[in-house]
């Protein structure tokens, strides 16, 4: 049994780390897209945004 508790923990882990990269990940290019100097580079964000953000409509 102490296989599968170590199983989840490192799933639990993995899982967790990468929610926060991709946390991470959609902090950056909103700054970016509020914050770029240029008009087009502020447009390449929020399309990336809406692409990283993408909700489905049921």
């Amino acid at each position: 049994m102490s296989h599968v508790y170590q199983l989840l923990y490192c799933a639990a882990a993995l899982s967790g780390c990468a929610g926060l990269l991709y946390t991470v990940a959609l902090i950056s290019v909103a700054l970016v897209s509020v914050l770029a100097p240029t008009a087009e580079r502020r447009r390449d964000a929020r399309s990336t945004l809406t692409i990283l953000v993408r909700r489905r409509v049921r």
